[in-house]
């Protein structure tokens, strides 16, 4: 996949693949959790090389695989978004999978009971919205209430460890689609963030916890996905790509506006449209080429969102669409959050000569996404997008001076 993607220097060295924490884990037998009975938190990205790690533990002589968790998208990571998941047994080990997205948002005590450890092997997507990494924060705090060890097998930050960006969450806007104040991409992986959960203390209880890290080999925070040297597996149905992944923490803010995000297409996240005529879409995409935004080009694109596996009934379904594809050009030197703020604002800006007032159509959503309610306010005010950028400059400094003590991992370069 690596070599396909653009902003790769055909002198590149290779260097060696990346091995995730389960991948490390099940090289040494799984020795630190012999004679245990393991919960195990996982979805279909939960993979040591070809195999499911809940299949290598429920096959390891001397650990006993007790009980399964699923995040949201369930087990298999089929369910669309929001979509809730139930609980079921998984037919190849026979251990009963709870989950994590329906009744409950976290293991209850009945659940964990009779088991010795917990353990968290999910692929996150570095974005603070990814709601991965809140069954993760909800879950060390069941463990930390249970008295469990809880073990996170590390995995790479698709984005690297260098990029971090967008509005610091503000607690009174903290949800499940945002729990922690950190920015909308925080640059860590997924064994860092709950160190950091920890060593802030931000859900309550979680510094007691027994909490452990079984750290990934040959990353570095320079490493993004096509760096690593492993195949993507989309860990959620509407990021197939991982160039839909890289523009995803940006372009989610559409989510809570007038148009469709392009869910019900085969470019979710990628391209943007609403009913509107081509000649509106076009102003859109010449603001935007104006504003020579780094790493990527922008392009019209025409689309009619269709019901799909992951995306049953999306907006605008059926209709024809117009609007904007953002392609990346240079993978290192794109900044998502950026690129999606600046569409945002020319889509806004857009609507509004159009007359159309109620284009931020949910802006109690879009207020869940950036994090704060100054977004929705700044827009209506008519703020220029390098204001609304200065804005959340301060907080991304601040959150990168209290990280520092959570990091695992070296860089090699200055951070963006």
């Amino acid at each position: 996949m690596a070599a396909g993607l653009v902003g790769c220097a055909p002198d590149e060295e290779e260097s060696a693949p990346v091995r995730v924490g389960a991948e490390v884990l099940a090289e040494n037998d799984f020795a630190s959790l012999s004679g245990q009975r393991v919960g195990l938190i996982a979805n279909h990205t939960t993979r040591v090389d070809t195999s499911h790690l809940a299949d290598r533990l429920a096959a390891a002589p001397t650990v006993e695989l007790g009980a399964l968790f699923s995040p949201e998208h369930g087990f298999r990571g089929t369910a669309g978004a929001g979509e809730k998941v139930g609980n079921a047994r998984d037919p190849r080990t026979g251990v009963p999978v709870y989950s994590l997205y329906g009744d409950t948002r976290r293991p209850t005590p009945e659940m964990i009971e009779g088991l010795d450890v917990l353990v968290f092997d999910v692929q996150d997507v570095g974005a603070r919205f990814y709601t991965y990494i809140t069954t993760m924060g909800l879950s060390m705090q069941a463990a930390a209430e249970a008295d469990l060890p809880f073990v996170v097998l590390d995995r790479p930050n698709p984005l690297g460890g260098t990029y971090t960006d967008g509005f610091v969450l503000e607690p009174p806007h903290a949800s499940y689609v945002g729990r922690y104040p950190i920015p909308i991409t925080h640059g860590l992986t997924i064994g860092e963030l709950a160190r950091y959960i920890q060593s802030e203390q931000l859900l309550a209880g979680v510094g007691a916890l027994d909490l452990s890290v079984v750290e990934l080999k040959n990353w570095s925070r320079d490493t993004q996905w096509p760096d690593t040297g492993r195949d993507w597996r989309p860990p959620s149905p509407n990021l197939p790509t991982w160039e839909t992944a890289l523009l995803y923490p940006g372009m989610c803010f559409f989510e809570g506006v007038r148009v469709s995000e392009g869910r019900g297409t085969e470019q979710p996240f990628r391209q943007i449209g609403a009913p509107w005529p081509p000649a509106a879409a076009q102003r859109v995409v010449d603001t935007l080429r104006a504003r020579d935004l780094a790493g990527v080009a922008v392009d019209t694109a025409a689309f009619t969102p269709r019901s799909m596996p992951g995306a049953p009934a999306p907006r605008f379904e059926g209709e024809q669409l117009y609007g904007f594809e953002v392609r990346v050009t240079d993978r290192r030197a794109v900044e998502p959050v950026k690129v999606g703020l600046h569409a945002l604002h020319a889509m806004h800006e857009r609507a509004q000569v159009r007359g159309d007032t109620a284009f931020v159509s949910r802006p109690e959503h879009l207020t869940r996404l950036a994090g704060t309610d100054r977004l929705v306010t700044q827009l209506r005010a008519g703020a220029s997008p390098e204001a609304i950028i200065a804005s959340w400059t301060k907080g991304v400094k601040d959150f990168r001076d209290r990280r520092a003590s959570a990091l695992l991992y070296e860089s090699e370069t200055e951070p963006r």
